[in-house]
């Protein structure tokens, strides 16, 4: 080559060059399709464990609810195993690198990131979850031998609460998957994602609180001692209804027995609150909440009704209970859908159909003596809770029923001990004011009766809510509107008995109805105005606990009726937040309803 003239041997190197960098482009190109090659089967492969796995989740929601705990820990493995493979297939170097190709690595990443958390779920809360889960079951509460087995409650302790860290750390780490520039199927599986973690995050946190709670509370680390409040809903308060009968529940190591039993009426009057009062209870309840037995559910707030109740019956008895619960009725109703029909010791057959009716209506022409009343409902709840004590019950209809009461606000606890207190804190049972946060707004709807009777149970009530941004600075108005209506008879005041009436005693005529609206907004919200049936109303305003507060005040006659509307200016942060109301429970449960407002006037002022 080198007697080559100069020319030649010059273009014979950049042919050279030019082959090498030839290859070198060849080889670029092919690693750069095996690259997506790579990537693009372990995506199918992945989407396949991905879709296994939503199938798995699918499967064992169905074993477990069907109480088949064997099949269900299989189910488990096998979806750890999809979500295992799903993850490793993504984490890959060569899928890693890939996330920084400009638009398809930020959907390589997000589908990385739903694998991880898919393997993190079914790794750290189903798994540990279905290893106990086969011995712990609805039949977990029922009594064997007067008592229920603590020990498969104690043992699911540590992996309910692992699988409750587990879960919230999911939710935050899907919320934190960037969706911006994704492809369609990539973002709604996101979403379907965060949807699906949302939704069992509640249920993960309240099993979680239940299972921490009922070993100690059920007496695991010795006795407690409950007090029961029994809610009559025909004389509403705004925790559900006047206490007419008191019980001492005695708790030892899963046993559950009747202690002293006695009347509402029988605790006060004191001469002063047994406890301090804040502002906000006195201005809208009275100090009256803290001297009768009878008024302390006149708050909506249960922690300061458990308190009131613990204090006043340590006055008359010297006992220190360790809680409060409080039921009504319609609660007893649903329990004897799981325990069947029961007998007082009247004579009277207690079943799931006429609970209600036999406690608050039938009750009162039955027993004229407010006494015998009280002991008729002591020895209610007594037959009742004495059946359920026995384990004679279908323990998933129990389940159910406590279920169901909870949500409706019908049961209400509180624990004297302050760190079992922060359990239950922001529970169905809690008993705690409306809260606000970006994705609910919730109002609260009390009802106290004015009539000193019980007419309450011919009272019937609807609650509608809405909100719309009005106003240019973002702040949103949210409405309330609460119709109340009289359905005694119109020949109530002489076809009812006295005491159901009232008999006017405390100013009301018999067979009218009064009583007293309290309509709470979540803390910080400006009250706006109020109307009642179209025309502007004044209203009581008050602050309880931060909330603002407006309580109105009607009479109703027999058919007749009432539609108050409150309106108040909520924060910025929360404007695309629903709404939702808490709403005393009265004989017949409350529906809550959409409700539509006109801008200009939200509160109409005709």
């Amino acid at each position: 080559m080198s007697d080559l003239p100069e020319s030649r041997r010059t273009a014979v190197r950049r042919g050279n060059r030019a082959r090498i960098v030839l290859w070198i482009v060849l080889a670029v190109v092919l690693l750069v399709i095996l690259a997506v090659a790579w990537v693009g089967v372990r995506g199918v492969l992945a989407k396949g464990h991905l879709e296994n796995a939503v199938a798995d989740v699918q499967t064992l929601r169905t074993q477990l609810t069907g109480g088949d705990t064997a099949s269900a820990e299989k189910t488990a493995a096998h979806l750890e195993d999809e979500a295992g493979a799903a993850r490793s297939l993504t984490g890959d170097p060569i899928w890693r690198a890939s996330e920084h190709v400009p638009f398809f690595g930020t959907n390589l990443r997000a589908v990385r990131q739903i694998a991880g958390v898919v393997d993190d779920v079914s790794q750290g809360a189903v798994s540990p979850v279905a290893s106990v889960v086969g011995k712990l079951g609805t039949d977990s509460f029922a009594p064997k031998n007067g008592k229920v087995d603590l020990q498969p409650l104690l043992q699911a302790q540590a992996p309910v609460a692992r699988a409750t860290a587990t879960i919230d750390k999911a939710v935050t780490d899907a919320d934190a998957i960037d969706t911006a520039n994704t492809l369609s199927p990539v973002t709604s599986a996101v979403n379907q994602l965060r949807n699906a973690l949302t939704s069992v995050h509640g249920q993960v946190d309240t099993a979680n609180r239940v299972v921490q709670l009922a070993p100690a509370m059920l007496g695991a680390d010795g006795d407690r001692q409950y007090l029961l409040l029994f809610q009559n809903n025909a004389e509403l308060r705004a925790g559900g209804g006047i206490p007419g009968a008191v019980a001492l529940l005695n708790v030892n190591d899963g046993s559950v027995a009747f202690g002293d039993q006695r009347s509402g009426s029988s605790f006060g009057p004191y001469p002063q609150s047994v406890l301090p009062l804040d502002d906000g209870t006195k201005a809208l309840y009275g100090d009256i909440t803290g001297q009768y037995m009878q008024d302390v559910t006149l708050t909506p707030r249960f922690d300061v009704s458990g308190k009131l109740a613990q204090a006043m019956w340590r006055r008359e008895t010297g006992q220190q209970v360790n809680g409060v619960i409080a039921i009504d009725p319609v609660t007893l109703g649903y329990l004897l859908k799981a325990t069947g029909p029961v007998q007082l010791a009247t004579g009277d057959t207690l079943t799931s159909d006429n609970a209600v009716k036999l406690l608050l209506s039938e009750a009162y022409a039955k027993y004229s003596d407010p006494k015998m009343q009280d002991a008729f409902f002591a020895s209610a709840a007594s037959a009742v809770f004495e059946k359920v004590s026995s384990g004679g019950f279908n323990a998933k209809q129990f389940v159910a029923a406590l279920t169901q009461s909870a949500g409706e606000g019908r049961l209400r606890l509180w624990s004297a001990d302050a760190s079992e207190e922060q359990l239950i804190d922001g529970t169905a049972v809690s008993g705690a004011l409306p809260t606000a946060d970006e994705e609910t707004r919730q109002f609260g709807v009390y009802l106290n009766d004015g009539t000193g009777s019980k007419m309450d149970y011919y009272l019937q009530k609807t609650v509608s809510v809405g909100s719309s941004v009005c106003r240019k600075d973002g702040l949103p108005t949210s409405a309330v509107e609460v119709t109340i209506k009289n359905t005694a008879p119109a020949d109530a005041a002489t076809s009812l008995p006295a005491y159901v009436t009232g008999g006017g005693t405390y100013g009301t005529k018999p067979g009218e109805i009064k009583t007293l609206i309290a309509v709470y907004a979540p803390t910080n919200a400006i009250f706006l105005g109020a109307s009642q049936d179209g025309k502007a109303v004044g209203v009581q305003t008050a602050t309880d606990d931060g909330h603002p507060v407006a309580q109105l005040r009607t009479v109703l006659a027999p058919g007749e009726s009432a539609t108050f509307r409150v309106a108040f200016l909520g924060q910025a942060k929360n404007a695309k937040a629903g709404t939702e109301v808490l709403s005393t429970p009265g004989v017949e449960q409350t529906e809550t309803l959409p409700l539509r407002f006109d801008c200009a006037a939200p509160v109409p002022q005709g």
